[in-house]
């Protein structure tokens, strides 16, 4: 797929890699931010049954560590992960250290989390009910989540039952360097798409799709979790729309992000669009932009 030259991306306003224009400084900090990154331990033994255990080797054979990272991405636990059941639970303790969160991580993870939580309060208050933060965990290599193991191969995800977002920040390298989608509001989209799976939990959209792939055929049931994804793209778009923090160059970031991620970019014509989870490079750029120009989540109506 043409990912548009260098000249045109110059033109509006792309920013060399490494820059944070961001404007991260107006943001509140998040006090449901937790910084595991300098623990040791914490699970071992690997990834726990269902679908989630199947599906990781899977993709690792057949289009490398890349393919699994960014599949990871968005993550809404629908499957086993994400009721709870099959995890890995115990395991080796962990062993404080010193955090390996650079200033420029902690500014964008703790900055957009709080970003998050004024901007969803002020639209769940308008409709009358009252927004509950998630919590954001920062880990290194392996964790535990409430859903069971939390390894850095899984990429960023979201697990309903502790109501938590679990990020290794090293997904932010693989971001720039592997996936090309370099810039501190890509990396603010990774971080906005998973409230935006919080959001939907909250709502009970998550529930609700769970239940319909239930009942649900292999292809059927992956055409739930592709809304289900781009739903959350698009509640990221809405809160950039709302957030004030955008300085130019930073919607094609997200832009970039959004199209290096999607499926078919991904698996290069090597799986079925029946099987696609995430949805297309334009699918996902699409519900990113309806966020952005709308700024509305009435209008991200993707789920089922």
């Amino acid at each position: 797929m043409d990912l548009q030259p260098l000249r045109w991306l110059k033109h509006w306003g792309w920013k060399n890699q490494g820059e944070t224009n961001m404007r991260l400084g107006d943001a509140p900090e998040s006090g449901n931010f937790e910084d595991r990154t300098g623990q040791s331990g914490g699970g071992g033994g690997g990834i726990g049954g269902g679908l989630i255990g199947l599906l990781l080797p899977i993709v690792a054979s057949r289009f490398g560590i890349i393919g699994v990272l960014a599949l990871g991405l968005g993550y809404c636990a629908l499957t086993s992960l994400g009721s709870g059941g099959g995890g890995i639970t115990g395991g080796a303790p962990t062993t404080p250290g010193e955090s390996r969160l650079t200033p420029e991580q902690g500014q964008v993870l703790k900055g957009v989390l709080g970003s998050t939580e004024q901007v969803w309060g002020q639209i769940f208050k308008q409709s009358g009910s009252q927004y509950k933060p998630t919590r954001l965990v920062a880990y290194s290599n392996q964790n535990q989540s409430g859903c069971g193991a939390a390894q850095a191969a899984m990429g960023p995800f979201y697990c309903p039952t502790d109501q938590s977002i679990y990020i290794d920040p090293q997904f932010f390298s693989e971001l720039s360097r592997r996936f090309q989608a370099p810039g501190d509001f890509a990396q603010a989209y990774v971080v906005a798409h998973e409230v935006g799976h919080h959001v939907q939990n909250l709502e009970g959209t998550l529930d609700r799709a769970q239940s319909s792939q239930a009942r649900s055929g292999t292809a059927a049931g992956n055409a739930v979790q592709v809304g289900v994804e781009l739903q959350a793209d698009c509640y990221a778009g809405v809160w950039a729309k709302r957030s004030g923090l955008l300085e130019a160059g930073d919607i094609e970031e997200g832009m970039r992000a959004a199209e290096a991620i999607g499926d078919d970019m991904l698996t290069k014509g090597r799986v079925s669009p029946d099987n696609f989870t995430h949805g297309t490079s334009a699918q996902r750029r699409e519900a990113l932009n309806r966020g952005l120009s709308s700024g509305d989540p009435a209008q991200c109506n993707y789920a089922r």
